[in-house]
């Protein structure tokens, strides 16, 4: 539950940090180039979610984040497991990062438009999304989450763990069963 916490309060703040930066030091459509354009500060403000989608319903993302911070918030009761913790810190960081943008930015609350800022290859969302860190966190989190269950890593600190038995016909088979990790 620390180590979520933790996670969580970092992203958030390392979000906010950014967007704060952002918005004092970089000006709309005058995107800075950096790393050779690898990656541009674009400064922009979304209504959407990625690549803009959804620009006109920003009243149902607040509410969607808010179940997911629910979520999150049941499941931490129950977690052992520190790469989970980290996984849904990043989650819950992310979502509370954008959830602080659609609640009090403008044009009013709960329908405000998230600051983003990041651009990769292209000045414009060219190639992929113009994004922030909050949406970094949330993206690594989900696939860190997703590389978790594929491994058989429980949230209870347990793990799945494969192995053979011979079914009734003679046939090799592997099962999962929980096991106890330390």
């Amino acid at each position: 539950m620390v180590v979520l916490a933790i996670t969580a309060l970092v992203a958030v703040g390392l979000d906010q940090l950014v967007k704060e930066l952002s918005t004092n030091g970089l000006t709309e459509g005058e995107p800075l180039r950096i790393l050779g354009g690898l990656i541009y500060l674009s400064l922009l403000r979304n209504s959407g979610a990625a690549f803009s989608l959804g620009s006109g319903y920003t009243w149902v993302f607040p509410l969607v984040t808010l179940a997911v911070i629910g979520w999150i918030t049941w499941m931490a009761t129950k977690l052992r497991s520190v790469p989970w913790a980290i996984a849904l810190g990043l989650v819950l960081g992310g979502a509370l990062g954008n959830l602080g943008d659609r609640v009090f930015r403008a044009p009013s609350p709960f329908q405000g438009h998230v600051v983003d800022m990041i651009s990769v290859f292209g000045p414009y969302a060219e190639y992929f999304a113009v994004f922030n860190v909050a949406d970094a966190c949330l993206s690594v989190g989900v696939v860190l989450a997703v590389l978790l269950e594929l491994t058989g890593r429980q949230r209870d600190g347990s793990r799945m763990a494969k192995t053979d038995k011979t079914d009734k016909t003679g046939k090799t088979r592997e099962i999962e069963k929980n096991e106890k990790t330390a």
